[in-house]
């Protein structure tokens, strides 16, 4: 096993490798020493253990023990898996297809939740604009003047959720040709689908629009105020 970590060490691209992990996690890790070995690499007289890395670049990576029981060299699971790398290629395979499935299926479900969050706000809102239609839009009215009452109640959501209209978003942000619903986060969805069903109640019930863009704030707040600090905890963004 010795004599295989030593031809291990002996490869230049180990040296690298070791060296660019020291560098990312050992603030005490000397450098000047380190480029002292890879100015000897290639030469025929080349040799290093893992004692002799340690000691001559205060390495932390690689450790080294000797006892009865628990001796032997020990390494930081990043470096244990770039040896196992290179001393087996089937695991090298193996490691490569897994990342690959693992990275797929990352991509897989972070599509689908965020799939899922604007397929309940696009539920919600045919609910939302369902009520409108049924409570606010007189009959006989063109097109234009539904699509106009239609722009407004969403305006009123876009108000008590994010504090300003969906004209002056695009006022603000005259070079994107983006809505404002389309800069909205994970939390900010979630809140926005509750208080569109919230708001197809208040409809129902005859609120005026003003009231019921004072209430549907008082929800957005105290909503947010919840769904932060709960994004804290879980890491949610």
């Amino acid at each position: 096993t010795d004599y295989i970590i030593q031809n291990w060490l002996r490869n230049r691209n180990t040296i690298e490798f070791l060296g660019l992990w020291e560098n990312i996690n050992n603030i005490n890790f000397n450098r000047i020493e380190f480029d002292a070995v890879k100015m000897e690499i290639g030469l025929n007289s080349f040799t290093l253990s893992p004692t002799e890395w340690i000691l001559k670049t205060n390495a932390i990576g690689l450790i080294t023990k000797s006892g009865r029981y628990d001796s032997g060299t020990f390494a930081h699971k990043d470096i244990a898996i770039e040896f196992a790398s290179w001393i087996s290629v089937e695991f090298r395979l193996f490691l490569i297809k897994e990342f690959q499935r693992l990275k797929e299926k990352e991509t897989k479900e972070n599509k689908l939740e965020w799939n899922l969050r604007r397929s309940i706000s696009k539920i919600n809102y045919e609910i939302h604009t369902s009520a409108i239609k049924e409570n606010l839009i007189p009959k006989e009215l063109s097109l234009e003047d539904s699509k106009r009452i239609y722009a407004c109640e969403a305006d009123i959501l876009n108000l008590a959720l994010f504090g300003l209209s969906a004209k002056e978003f695009k006022e603000q942000n005259k070079e994107k040709d983006v809505n404002i619903r389309d800069y909205a986060n994970i939390m900010q969805l979630v809140c926005l689908s509750n208080l569109e069903s919230l708001n197809s109640i208040l409809i129902q019930e005859g609120l005026s629009q003003e009231d019921r863009v004072l209430k549907l704030n008082k929800v957005a707040i105290k909503q947010m105020s919840i769904l932060v600090q709960n994004s804290q905890k879980m890491d949610i963004k």
